[in-house]
């Protein structure tokens, strides 16, 4: 095998392919518009995903020799519906948890009037979600390194290679943290998230559901623009229930497995 493939280097040039879609994607836009263009975003987040798409095609064919197939994107009818199972798999768990945090005051909800008059930005808010970090984050981690480790290392440590290296990445993210501690337990919730999606693709071993469970973190976070009182406590209960939302994936998908293998004779 290629040395492009070891998990060693599989993970890091994972990780700089993550900074490098971000750079390659927007640097046109930033270069030819001003910021306050009102073509400045959606053409930014849909140049990560071109960028994404063409960086991975690049790895895995001049690096690390393999096919594009296994990424997981595969094109059939269970596409949309694998996609829409995992925002309802990434959603309900989020939500949640908000309800939870609010419950306990350590988040609280603006006046549900403000709510609903962001509601009209809500698809807007969602395709930039899906198209700026969903579906390149999920095509760079539980889909080429995903594969790629896969190959090398039993499938326990391929999730939590692709959890926790996707979890240490936002120690650098932009958040509400504002200590050493929340900025470790925002780290938490990431790999949290990385194993839900994770588990995604182990559950139907495609992209598709990875994808969706990402955007639906996301799609919860703007239909409940909660406030953080004690990020911390908030922190955990998500980390908490994404983490429930991976382990039920994985239960469910050895459950699919085990009724289609055929019965001994």
């Amino acid at each position: 095998m290629r040395r492009a493939t070891h998990p060693v280097w599989a993970v890091l040039i994972t990780l700089a392919a993550t900074f490098g879609q971000i750079i390659v994607g927007t640097a046109p836009v930033t270069l030819l518009l001003d910021s306050g263009h009102p073509l400045y975003r959606p053409l930014g987040m849909i140049g990560i995903t071109l960028a994404s798409l063409g960086l991975v095609h690049l790895i895995r064919r001049f690096l690390g020799g393999q096919s594009w197939a296994g990424v997981g994107l595969e094109r059939s009818r269970r596409a949309v519906p694998q996609l829409f199972l995992g925002v309802v798999a990434g959603a309900v768990p989020v939500a949640a948890a908000i309800m939870l945090s609010v419950a306990f005051g350590a988040m609280s909800l603006p006046p549900g009037d403000k709510i609903f008059a962001d509601a009209g930005l809500l698809p807007y808010g969602i395709a930039f979600a899906l198209l700026s970090q969903a579906f390149p984050e999920e095509l760079l981690w539980r889909g080429h390194l995903f594969d790629t480790l896969s190959a090398r290392l039993p499938p326990k440590a391929v999730l939590i290679v692709v959890s926790v290296g996707f979890g240490a990445l936002h120690i650098i993210s932009s958040s509400a943290a504002d200590s050493l501690g929340e900025r470790l337990l925002y780290v938490l919730q990431a790999v949290a998230l990385g194993f839900a999606c994770a588990a995604a693709r182990a559950h139907t071993g495609t992209l598709w559901m990875a994808v969706g469970v990402h955007t639906g973190l996301h799609t919860a976070n703007l239909l409940l623009p909660a406030e953080a009182v004690h990020y911390g406590v908030h922190l955990v209960i998500l980390s908490c229930a994404l983490t429930v939302s991976g382990l039920l994936l994985l239960r469910s998908g050895r459950g699919e497995k085990a009724r289609t293998q055929p019965t001994p004779k």
